[in-house]
């Protein structure tokens, strides 16, 4: 996501924002000149594209940042407004996108750190932070004065004679400030400022949370023999972790953010299996000090308080206004249709399951802690292969280069160049020189593939400089996943899901690499629900077989995987896609329940997981055996950038199923046809509209039939 689109996602999180603080601007006396000749953020980077510095970066760098750059800002913003000229598309709107260089800078590093490696400090800082960031921005999107010279320029856009983009940057910054609440009375931006206030505070304590209790709730194994059907690999590592807390003789098994557990499709020990689960689904609702439940009843109550004053019924009536969706009513329709023959199909796979358990003489009911064990034992019966199968041919770096950057050139042409010059932020990652096919530099990209405890949970993809012709600045940005990293000089093997997340957060990384925009604001500014659109195509061409072909090689001979299996593996695609489309489904209806609520509905934190219960019942998607793919506690997206927006990803999905079939009628995978979804989508950001950005490439409005049919929803 693009520095500006990640800071607006950090304000609907509470935690940051280029906006404006009630500081005064002091001038800097000459240890503070001293001071900030010494703290990387006051200058652009002299690294190449201004890479970070992070090797001169400390945690005490931070804070001077983070008061000098609000305090600066806070004058280019009243150099704005005091001026006696009238406001002009240069003197307002241009010159509020160039306000705020330093703090974008600093918190740009400062939340990605956050994100991928944070400590004890950057938690306080984040916390201490999150409210005056909070206020920083609501000074800027409340200031009456700065509104009145956007309005008025809005109000008389066609007759100013700019061209369309100009135009547009206008109409997005007045949707924004009111949106933000600039048009309220004196009375309701006070209560405004206060919610906001208030919601940072809980959105930082809930993410620590989450972070805490994924940590806390590690399952803790007595003796190897209990873990059989994991690899050598996966047991030396759960020993490993054990002795950094101080378990000597145990095994620890860490958990993922998600409901279900990866191990769970190896352990032959049913009771584990379950221990692993109930560990799993009771983060943040177990009572302790880490219980999210009193956050997520007065966050969901805060954000329709604040939606009311806005004129919204909801937060998600608010939140979809300005989204693709346009209002609930669309999204409960979409999902609604889609409910019922994803549980269908999951009822169908369970009966498959359940009659494996039976053969073997299991005296028992198949439970969410055995879905995807027995799943592995379908998947070997009908393509006669198991994951055990394709990881030797998965190692992660060989998936890396000769995969994700092979399609990269094979499609839009562009080539990849490890560096090691450049400092990092944590040894565990890889940077790479990215070159257009004329050679000229595209990007620079970072590669952080491992878990590790200070790391959220999760894939994502962030930028650290956004690209647009208004600066100069080419884009620097990084991939983050979540693979357990193997004990010292073992090799990283990849299960097929992780090589899909690979090329879908590489989508991502395109996006941002290609982006070709005037104005920072429109940096991979796209709606939430197209902004998952460009990943999920580039999901396709993890098992395109030319691709395939090229990365999936055993680690040890380099023999190519055989023909059989890769036969296999794409006969495979649709397998378990009840499971997967009903455990998503009932993520996303469950965001949409809680902020369908009005303030007033929003039950007490004794009642939360009722409650949840309840929307799954009245969804259609309480099905025992697949729980959603997030309960709410640990929810993240929900208290963040997805807040009334999880239903982005199968929304996206309808554009990127069109897409998979415009790309194969064709050709496929052709340098001609990457260079037209490369100048149609992939380098507009939020130059249009997105409805536009897709109608561009495809030449039609998207239609739902292919997404039935790739997640297999039609009628067997």
């Amino acid at each position: 996501m693009s520095q500006r689109l990640a800071l607006a996602i950090a304000v609907t999180l509470g935690l940051a924002m280029p906006a404006h603080s009630q500081a005064s601007p002091q001038a800097a006396t000459p240890s503070a000149a001293n001071a900030q000749a010494a703290n990387p953020f006051f200058a652009e980077s002299p690294l190449p594209l201004h890479y970070p510095q992070f090797d001169k970066i400390h945690d005490s760098d931070f804070a001077p940042a983070f008061d000098a750059g609000m305090a600066e800002q806070l004058k280019e913003i009243g150099a704005i407004v005091n001026q006696r000229s009238m406001p002009t598309f240069e003197n307002t709107i241009v010159a509020m996108e160039k306000s705020g260089q330093v703090l974008d800078r600093a918190l740009t590093v400062f939340f990605n750190l956050v994100g991928t490696d944070t400590n004890d400090t950057r938690n306080k800082l984040r916390a201490e932070y999150a409210p005056k960031l909070s206020a920083h921005r609501d000074s800027i999107y409340l200031n009456e004065r700065l509104f009145a010279r956007v309005k008025a320029l809005y109000d008389q856009r066609e007759a100013l004679g700019l061209d369309a983009l100009d135009t547009r940057l206008i109409e997005r910054y007045y949707t924004d400030f009111v949106r933000a609440g600039a048009a309220l009375s004196e009375k309701d931006k006070a209560r405004m400022r206060e919610i906001n206030a208030r919601l940072a505070e809980l959105s930082t304590q809930f993410s620590d949370n989450v972070l805490a209790e994924v940590n806390d709730s590690a399952v803790v194994v007595d003796s190897r023999a209990e873990l059989a059907g994991l690899t050598d690999e996966q047991i030396d590592a759960a020993a490993k972790e054990a002795v950094s807390r101080g378990l000597e003789g145990k095994y620890v098994i860490t958990l993922l953010n998600t409901t279900g557990q990866p191990p769970e499709s190896q352990l032959e020990n049913r009771a584990l299996r379950q221990r692993l689960h109930e560990a799993s689904i009771a983060r943040g609702s177990r009572g302790n000090q880490w219980d999210n439940t009193a956050i997520v009843s007065e966050v969901v109550r805060l954000r329709g308080e604040r939606a009311n004053l806005l004129g919204y019924d909801t937060p998600a009536a608010f939140v979809l206004a300005d989204e693709g969706a346009g209002n609930p009513e669309t999204v409960n329709r979409m999902l609604g249709e889609l409910a019922p023959a994803a549980v269908a199909n999951a009822k169908r796979e369970a009966a498959d399951m359940q009659a494996v358990i039976d053969t073997e003489g299991g005296d028992f009911q198949l439970q969410p802690w055995d879905w995807s064990f027995y799943a592995e034992k379908v998947r070997q019966q009908k393509y006669d292969f198991d994951e055990s199968q394709l990881k030797p041919y998965l190692e992660m770096k060989n998936v890396l280069e000769n995969g994700v950057f092979y399609a990269a050139n094979q499609l839009y042409g562009i080539s990849f160049k490890e560096r090691t010059d450049l400092p990092k932020y944590h040894p565990d990652t890889w940077t790479y020189d990215v070159f257009n096919a004329d050679g000229s530099q595209l990007a620079i990209f970072i590669f952080d593939p491992y878990a590790r405890p200070s790391k959220r949970g999760g894939a994502w993809m962030n930028s650290y400089v956004q690209q647009s012709d208004l600066t100069g600045n080419l884009p620097v940005v990084a991939n983050h996943l979540n693979v357990p990293k193997p004990v010292e000089g073992k090799p990283t093997l990849l299960t097929w899901d992780e090589v899909t997340t690979a090329f879908h957060e590489f989508g991502h990384a395109l996006h941002g690499m290609f982006s070709d925009v005037k104005y920072p604001y429109f940096f991979m500014n796209v709606p939430r629900d197209f902004v998952e659109y460009p990943s999920q195509v580039n999901e396709m061409w993890a098992d395109w077989p030319s691709v395939l072909a090229n990365y999936a090689k055993h680690y040890q001979t380099g023999e190519a995987m055989p023909q059989a299996l890769l036969d296999k593996v794409l006969a495979a695609a649709k397998f378990n896609q009840g499971f997967a489309t009903t455990e998503y489904l009932g993520a996303a209806m469950l965001d949409q329940s809680w902020h369908q609520l009005r303030p007033e509905q929003v039950p007490a934190a004794k009642d939360v997981m009722a409650f949840e219960a309840e929307a799954l019942k009245k969804n259609g998607t309480d099905y025992a055996p697949v729980p959603p793919r997030y309960r709410t506690p640990y929810f993240s997206h929900i208290m963040g950038g997805y807040a009334a927006g999880y239903y982005a990803y199968i929304w996206s999905e309808v554009l990127d199923a069109n897409s998979v079939e415009w790309f194969k009628a064709h050709g496929g995978l052709k340098v001609a046809n990457g260079e037209h979804f490369r100048q149609t989508v992939l380098s507009q950001g939020g130059n249009k509209d997105a409805s536009q950005l897709f109608l561009d490439f495809s030449g039609h409005e998207p239609q739902i039939g292919p997404l039935l049919e790739k997640r297999g929803l039609t009628t067997p």
